[in-house]
């Protein structure tokens, strides 16, 4: 994605030589056959496209201003996006909060329940939990954190915390099973305590379910878990002091509308396993509170992942070997109308074994049923569709076999593969695919990924994948995601970066993509003798560009001299020139031009400079300065050298920040 021109395809490195200078060109395929060759010195304007990029369609047309539209409707709804989270961000200042603090005596002793040592992560995020309920302000925190890493027990402890300040606590989840789960966790948990908790289910008859909500008008249920059941306007909460939701994007419109004035004036926790972008993060991080549990716990082992194609031999020995040690099998096959097929020939080879089929076209109660018997351990093999991608928690089941793996995005294997490991016990992934050969380059290279990565907690290391396309727009919302597909994430993040602080400081942020371009007529490149590898050329150039310090430059040309031997003059120049470039964007220069004998500097509007640094400077050396009637600042002299222009134009840029007089002219 470059800044001004819009989505194009990376064509590699090309070397030309312009006024017997040579230079190393990025070229960038756009629609209708158009070319664009950008200096590497102006890489800092480039950004890989994280979206959708199978779609052909995106590709911008150079001869029209599409792509300017295309931005300026994204930079709107950026800065929609937000006001709408500095607003949530001051009414949660603004709106008091119930102090929840805890009694340190009841607190420790709940936790001595907890059979596991705290990851690092694990605690680090309790304690923000913690800190957010004891202060009078309203808790409003988002837990990130890997499927099976320890999200949990921050809702346990939370939850606790608030039962101890005598308030009710909410749990709401997106599926029957999952609440039941939850449940069966927080009444083994909360067992030694004088704590009421109730499972709000529609599998309950109507008199349980009448008596529940009668118990919690009465303040006399502590903690109440279901799907958004909870949300009926049928019950009132006298007593609540905390809202825990699991998975919040999984939920329609209505009830997040619902669930918005449920949770006004109390403690909320969000909680997802879906990755949220480090960057994202970062750039909403001072309005949104969010925590990141990345580290597994000790006991869990990394998933063995095999690629292999359909091999009956194969099959039947991962489902022995499960079957051996008492544990159960899921089976992933996603398309619907072939399903009893592969139920039939999973059957040939396992005659004696119980296989149930789930997936998204059954009725809900009966989809329901249907996990809850495997949950229970009632049947060795569930055959379904991606129906279980997420909210699955079954401990016993650790082999999954996913047929036609290379149809699947990178997001959904990892999520999937996440179904099985979540006990002790080493889990085994087989990712089944056709033959090598008639399977896309992209496909192979998401299966070699998933493959490769074994480490837990992968979700948040396989970035710049679409898991951060998929955790950016649950947090942001649909209308976002659009923008993110349409300029892909790392703009938008921009965007929406620059709009975040440019709210907080009332409006006065200047526009970050002003960029100083610099040509100083010097050959600035790393030489093919000197590293060979073009797409190693490629990242150290970004690498340069994307620069905002000296030292960040030291620390490259540290690192060039120790991988690569003394640092060649070119690049050396690449280096300095980069220097300078960083330092005039500081100050508000446009753009600088220098050749042999004269040299511009042209001036952006909103310049720190100031003027009579300018008047002294034409006054005290007339015949070398001039000020021209656009603003911009001539200079002559003598500069026949690579290292005569840099010292020029580095004297020049010194007196114009701290009035220091350049220590030579020309």
């Amino acid at each position: 994605v470059h800044r001004d021109y819009g989505i194009g395809k990376y064509d590699g490195l090309k070397r030309l030589t312009l006024d017997d200078i040579e230079s190393e060109f990025l070229c960038i395929n756009y629609a209708k056959g158009d070319l664009l060759q950008l200096p590497i010195t102006q890489l800092e304007k480039v950004s890989r496209y994280i979206g959708d990029s199978s779609d052909e369609s995106l590709l911008s047309n150079l001869g029209n201003d599409q792509w300017k539209k295309i931005c300026k409707k994204a930079k709107t709804k950026a800065q929609d996006m937000a006001a709408e989270l500095l607003e949530l961000y001051a009414n949660r200042k603004l709106t008091p909060g119930k102090s929840q603090p805890i009694n340190q005596q009841d607190y420790d002793a709940f936790c001595s329940g907890f059979q596991f040592i705290l990851t690092r992560d694990q605690a680090k995020v309790i304690d923000q939990v913690l800190d957010d309920m004891s202060s009078s302000s309203k808790m409003d925190r988002l837990v990130c954190g890997d499927v099976g890493f320890g999200k949990t027990e921050v809702a346990l402890r939370a939850a606790f915390s608030a039962v101890m300040n005598g308030n009710q606590v909410v749990l709401m989840v997106p599926t029957t099973l999952l609440a039941q789960q939850h449940y069966e966790t927080f009444q083994e948990r909360f067992t030694e305590w004088p704590i009421n908790i109730e499972l709000l289910s529609r599998t309950q008859s109507p008199k349980k379910r009448e008596a529940i909500i009668n118990d919690l008008k009465l303040g006399q249920t502590d903690i109440v878990i279901g799907t958004h059941a909870v949300l009926s306007e049928k019950i009132s909460y006298p007593k609540l002091g905390l809202v825990i939701v699991d998975e919040e994007h999984r939920f329609g419109v209505r009830d997040k509308e619902k669930l918005k004035k449920i949770r006004y004036g109390v403690d909320y926790l969000a909680m997802t396993a879906t990755p949220i972008p480090r960057t994202l993060n970062m750039a909403i991080g001072e309005l949104k509170d969010i925590s990141m549990i990345a580290t597994p716990p000790e006991s869990r082992l990394p998933i063995k992942t095999y690629i292999s194609r359909w091999e009956k031999n194969l099959i039947k020995e991962a489902f022995q070997r499960e079957i051996n040690r008492g544990g159960q099998i899921l089976f992933i096959h996603n398309k619907i109308n072939d399903i009893e097929n592969i139920s039939e020939q999973l059957r040939n080879i396992f005659p004696d074994l119980s296989i149930e089929i789930a997936h998204g076209q059954m009725r809900e109660r009966k989809l329901e049923q249907i996990m809850m018997r495997f949950y229970n351990n009632e049947f060795s093999v569930l055959l379904a569709t991606t129906i279980i991608e997420s909210g699955l928690d079954i401990p016993n089941a650790n082999t999954i076999i996913i047929n036609n793996a290379n149809r699947f995005g990178l997001a959904q294997l990892h999520q999937l593969r996440g179904r099985v490991g979540r006990s002790e016990r080493q889990s085994y992934a087989y990712l089944l695919t056709p033959p090598k050969n008639q399977i896309s380059e992209d496909g192979l290279k998401r299966l070699e990924a998933i493959e490769a990565i074994e480490d837990l907690g992968v979700g948040f290391i396989l970035a710049m994948h679409d898991l951060e396309i998929r955790g950016a727009g649950e947090i942001l919302g649909d209308e976002q995601s659009g923008q993110i597909q349409k300029i892909g994430f790392t703009l938008y993040k921009d965007l929406l970066s620059e709009a975040v602080s440019s709210l907080k400081d009332y409006g006065t942020s200047d526009d970050p993509f002003l960029t100083t371009d610099i040509n100083l007529n010097i050959p600035t490149l790393i030489p093919e003798d000197y590293m060979p590898d073009v797409h190693l050329r490629l990242i150290f150039y970004k690498r340069i560009s994307s620069t905002d310090s000296d030292s960040q430059i030291k620390e490259i040309r540290h690192e060039l001299m120790d991988r690569f031997g003394a640092v060649p003059e070119f690049t050396s120049n690449l280096l300095e020139v980069t220097k300078l470039k960083n330092k005039a964007n500081s100050i508000g220069i446009k753009r600088i031009k220098l050749n042999n004998q004269y040299g511009r500097i042209y001036f952006h509007s909103s310049t720190t400079i100031e003027s009579d640094l300018l008047i002294q400077l034409i006054k005290e050396n007339h015949d070398k300065f001039r000020l021209y009637p656009d603003q911009s600042l001539g200079f002559k002299g003598d500069f026949l050298v690579s290292i005569e222009k840099i010292k020029e134009i580095k004297d020049l840029l010194n007196y114009l920040t701290s009035g220091q007089a350049p220590k030579s002219t020309h």
